[in-house]
C-alpha cells in the first residue's frame, strides 16, 4: 500500500518522554511531571457545572461551524476587559483546540510551497503542521540577543509568505512588547507576508502584560486556547480572530474539515471565562512554582536560562552537562525520577544542548522535582 508523504514528520518528542514516564509509573515508581505543558488544575468548577446543567436540559449535537454566539460574543468582550481592544464578535472562530486554529489558518493563507518563517526553539507543532500540508517551515534562529523570538531583519531577509510568532513562547516564555511586535508587525505588512500570532499562554505572566496583536493591526491571525491560563487542555477548545474579510473562507474549511468544535466543551467555555478569581488562584500557583524553579534549577546544574515573563517553562542550556539532550532526559527519569523534555523538540539543530522544564504541576511537586534534581547533580560524575 502506498503512503503520503504528508505523513513522514517527526515525532513530538514530549509525548514520547511522557509515555515513558506513564511506563516508569506503572512498575510503581513515583514521577514528578516537568516535562508536559498540562495545568496540574482540571477546568473550573463552574464551567463543569454549567456543562451539567445543559447536558441535563438538552442533547447536545452540532453547533454552528463558527461555534456558539453567545461563546463568540463572550470572548469578544473578554478583548475589551483584557486589552481595551473592541472586538466585531463575527470574527472570532470557536476551533477544536489550538491545533485546529493553526490548521485552518495555515490552509487558509498559504498555497503547496509557501514559506513561513518560525522562531527556533519554537513549539515543534507548528513545524510538523506545516510540513504536513506541503508548506517549507523557514528556521528563524533566535537567541538571548533578541529574547528568543524573531526580528525584522529576518522577515526581510528571507523571501517569506507568512510569519508566525508565539508571545509567551513556549518553550522559553518570552514576550515581545508593544514596539517589538509592531516593528515585526510593520516589516510583514511592508513586504506582503502574512502575520499570524500565537496568544495561547496570554493570562499566563509574571509582571507586564501580553499584548495581544490586535491591539496593533487589524490583519493579523489570532490564536488562542482555552487549554493553559482557562486550564482545559483536554477539552480541546481554542479560538482563533481574523480579519472580517477572511471570516467565510475559514467558516466554509471549518464546515468542512471539523463540522464545530465540542458543544460540551463550548457550553463549559463559556462559563470558564467568567471564574476570574479561581483562574487567578492557579496564576499564583504558576508564580509560586517559577520562583521555585529559579531558585532551585541553578543548584541542581541548570543555571543557564532566560527568566520567562509568561507561560510556565524553563528552557535551560544543558551543554556544560551533555551534548546529548535526549540521554540526558533518559537519565534524569532514570536516575532522579524527574522527567523533563529535550530541546531538540523545539530546536532541531541547537536543541541537543537544552532541556526544557514546566512547572504548571503543583508547588509541592515542583520542590520536590527540585529537591530530586539537586541530589542527582551532587551525586552525578563530573565531565
Amino acid at each position: 500500500m502506498g503512503v503520503s508523504s504528508r505523513g513522514e514528520v517527526d515525532p513530538f518528542i514530549v509525548m514520547d518522554v511522557m509515555e515513558s514516564a506513564r511506563a516508569a509509573e506503572a512498575t510503581g515508581r513515583h514521577i514528578i511531571h516537568m516535562e508536559v505543558g498540562q495545568p496540574g488544575t482540571g477546568a473550573p468548577k463552574a464551567a463543569i457545572a454549567a456543562l451539567g446543567q445543559k447536558m441535563a436540559d438538552a442533547p447536545l449535537g452540532y453547533t454552528v461551524a463558527l461555534g456558539l454566539p453567545e461563546l463568540r460574543a463572550r470572548i469578544a468582550r473578554m478583548y475589551q476587559a483584557w486589552y481595551g481592544v473592541t472586538l466585531d464578535p463575527e470574527q472570532v472562530v470557536v476551533t477544536a483546540g489550538s491545533s485546529a486554529g493553526f490548521l485552518l489558518g495555515f490552509i487558509s493563507l498559504f498555497d503547496t510551497g509557501a514559506r513561513v518563517g518560525i522562531g527556533d526553539p519554537g513549539y515543534p507543532s507548528y513545524r510538523n503542521i506545516l510540513k504536513s500540508l506541503g508548506l517549507e517551515p523557514v528556521r528563524l534562529e533566535t537567541g538571548a540577543d533578541s529574547n528568543f523570538q524573531p526580528t525584522p531583519e529576518q522577515v526581510r531577509a528571507n523571501a517569506l509568505d507568512g510569519l508566525l510568532v508565539a508571545s509567551p513562547s513556549n518553550p522559553t516564555g518570552t514576550m515581545l512588547g508593544r514596539s517589538r511586535l509592531s516593528a515585526l508587525s510593520e516589516a510583514c505588512a511592508q513586504n506582503g507576508v502574512a502575520f499570524i500570532s500565537d496568544e495561547i499562554y496570554h493570562g499566563i505572566e509574571y509582571g507586564k502584560k501580553a499584548v495581544t496583536a490586535l491591539e496593533i493591526s487589524d490583519s493579523a491571525y489570532v490564536i488562542n486556547s482555552f487549554s493553559k491560563y482557562f486550564s482545559m487542555t483536554g477539552w480541546r477548545v481554542g479560538w482563533m480572530v481574523v480579519p472580517k474579510a477572511h471570516v467565510r473562507r475559514i467558516e466554509r474549511l471549518s464546515q468542512n474539515l471539523f463540522i464545530c468544535a465540542s458543544h460540551a466543551s463550548q457550553v463549559a467555555a463559556l462559563a470558564a471565562l467568567d471564574c476570574e478569581d479561581e483562574l487567578q488562584e492557579n496564576l499564583a500557583v504558576y508564580t509560586r512554582n517559577r520562583q521555585v524553579l529559579l531558585d532551585g534549577l541553578p543548584k541542581a546544574g541548570f543555571g543557564r536560562f532566560a527568566a520567562p515573563e509568561g507561560a510556565f517553562y524553563i528552557y535551560a542550556d544543558v551543554s556544560e552537562l551533555t551534548d546529548n539532550s535526549l540521554d540526558l532526559s533518559r537519565e534524569l527519569l532514570e536516575q532522579a525520577g524527574v522527567a523533563a523534555t529535550p530541546g531538540l523538540d523545539f530546536d532541531p539543530v541547537r536543541g541537543h544542548r537544552t532541556l526544557r522544564f514546566s512547572y504548571a504541576g503543583s508547588t509541592e511537586d515542583m520542590q520536590e522535582g527540585v529537591a530530586r534534581l539537586q541530589a542527582w547533580y551532587k551525586a552525578k560524575p563530573r565531565r
